[in-house]
């Protein structure tokens, strides 16, 4: 095929174009810069073209090429017409794909769906990274599952791979920002460079990523009937993450546009310290499934060394192209556009490898209880079945006291005010050491984290940390406290507080009482009691 790319000297669109060359292509670069678009087609023995995205395309449709790869960006900055390029492809009777990351440009090309199937032509957005492979490695890990619960993908460059001025771009662009997630069914928003995460990458390697928004979750969860999707990015040297994170939480705080003069600036600098790190690179996909009476976590991964990492964008088009007569025609996000085991052959080539693996689920509370937990009611059972992010909504009254000491501990807690019939929502998500619970009072919230003990369960709230003696009676479970930490340091029986927490089943609903006093004094800090239900499909 005589294949196209814009932004064909990208650090992308060049890696498609030594790809699409080894395929015994013709190939067309084609951009902005004569220069840089000259030399990589003279040492590829390829074509070039000069040409800008947003001027007169004609020559472009004047070399009759087959196909066209835009891999240029960043696509969220294509202007009123964004989808110009794919419609007068489309037009020329020239198939379509773009590397776009973008979850709007994305979804929304589904609009030249009925052009696209009228000229004999496919039109695929998202032919890269996310979500084309992605979708490719959910579409093997949920083979036979009954229900998806969880869809959790993760991309960890190393440090020395190259960023184009376009994923600099479009990491600015969001940092700091509200982004959509769905999360145990409804849509929620969260921060973006935010929710750290730590992550296995093959060869025993952890890296750290935090969520941005990408296609995937916009697109996941009605293809894949998913509950809760999550994507997370993250950068390999630890102060560029943190120093991220900082200026996302403070552009989130005080907002702020980001300039071109920004971006360029940050782009140098993540240039400069380019040395730092390794050249190793990795991606995670785990789905978190029913099948029959047991949950699975299924996970494939993928490892770039040699510095290969950025070719791994490209892999998907260069699938797609190896077999673009079995592609149907139409517009549309490049879900399931090739298999996984496509995918790895199109890598066969590269310092990449990958692996897959599967584990049945325990969550905390049953692993903790064993069989005393099957006697638990059926509704506080199901409460504790947390397998992905579970979200409990309900109402709940809430007790105050009104003396100085327990209302300064209730403060420092950030415990609810008091209140009666108050909204509540409670968000349960797993992780590798147990469970982090943000439970939300009308607009008051906490968060505590759970993890197993030596003697049970411990519960977190900040640096003080509380042992429970959990215990199942007549159906019920009781929450005793029976030690406590501040940092370290053991805190004396005096010191801790008083706490009598009982989850019951009433007439079939999930209920919880919990109640809170004051050390030393024993004056009651907060009581809060009410019903909550899941929601389910």
């Amino acid at each position: 095929m005589k294949v196209a790319v814009l932004g064909g000297y990208g650090v992308f669109g060049s890696r498609l174009c030594r790809l699409l060359v080894r395929d015994k292509h013709d190939v067309i670069v084609a951009g902005r810069n004569a220069e840089s678009a000259g030399a990589l087609a003279q040492e590829l023995d390829a074509s070039s073209l000069t040409l800008d995205r947003a001027g007169n395309l004609a020559p472009l449709w004047a070399m009759a090429p087959d196909a066209i790869v835009d891999a240029a960006g960043p696509f969220h900055a294509y202007g009123d017409d964004p989808y110009r390029l794919a419609r007068e492809a489309i037009a020329n009777g020239v198939h379509y794909l773009d590397l776009a990351d973008d979850a709007d440009f994305c979804a929304g090309i589904k609009v030249l769906d009925e052009a696209a199937k009228a000229a004999g032509v496919f039109a695929l957005s998202g032919m890269s990274s996310v979500p084309a492979l992605s979708s490719a490695a959910v579409a093997a890990l949920r083979e036979g599952a009954d229900s998806i619960d969880l869809i959790e993908t993760a991309i960890l460059p190393g440090n020395r791979a190259p960023r184009g001025q376009a994923v600099v771009d479009s990491i600015l662009f969001q940092a700091g920002t509200d982004i959509d997630v769905t999360v145990d069914g409804a849509v929620t928003q969260v921060q973006s460079w935010s929710h750290a995460q730590v992550f296995d990458l093959p060869g025993g390697i952890k890296r750290r990523g935090y969520a941005i928004r990408v296609p995937d979750q916009s697109l996941f969860p009605a293809h894949f009937g998913a509950r809760t999707v999550t994507f997370h990015a993250g950068l390999e040297v630890g102060l560029m993450n943190h120093g991220l994170a900082a200026f996302a939480w403070l552009r989130h705080k005080i907002g702020f546009g980001i300039p071109d003069w920004f971006a360029r600036t940050v782009r140098r600098a993540a240039v400069l310290v380019g040395w730092l790190g390794t050249d190793t690179g990795g991606m995670s996909v785990r789905v978190v499934q029913r099948n029959g009476a047991q949950w699975h976590a299924r996970t494939w991964r993928l490892l770039a060394r040699k510095g290969e990492g950025p070719f791994i964008p490209a892999v998907s088009a260069r699938t797609v192209l190896r077999k673009p007569y079995d592609v149907p025609t139409g517009a549309r996000a490049g879900l399931e556009a090739f298999t996984l085991t496509e995918a790895e052959n199109a890598m066969s080539d590269l310092a990449v490898e990958t692996d897959m693996a599967a584990e049945v689920l325990v969550p905390l509370f049953p692993s903790v209880l064993g069989t005393e937990f099957m006697t638990l009611a059926p509704a506080v059972q199901a409460s504790h079945q947390v397998f992905a992010p579970k979200r409990l909504t309900g109402t709940a009254r809430i007790t105050r006291s009104r003396g100085i000491w327990p209302n300064l501990i209730a403060i420092i807690f950030g415990f609810p005010a008091a209140a009666q019939d108050i909204p509540v929502r409670v968000l349960k998500t797993p992780h590798a050491k147990g469970e982090t619970w943000v439970r939300q009072f009308g607009r008051q919230s906490f968060m505590s984290h759970l993890r197993r003990g030596p003697r049970g369960i411990t519960e977190s709230f900040g640096p003080f940390t509380f042992d429970l003696g959990l215990y199942a009676k007549d159906g019920n479970l009781h929450y005793p406290i029976t030690g406590g930490r501040l940092g370290p340091l053991p805190l004396p029986t005096a010191f801790l507080p008083e706490s009598v927490a009982v989850e019951r089943a009433v007439d079939g609903a999930f209920t919880f009482d919990v109640s809170i006093r004051a050390p030393l004094t024993r004056q009651l800090i907060v009581r809060y009691e009410g019903t909550l239900f899941h929601t389910d499909r």
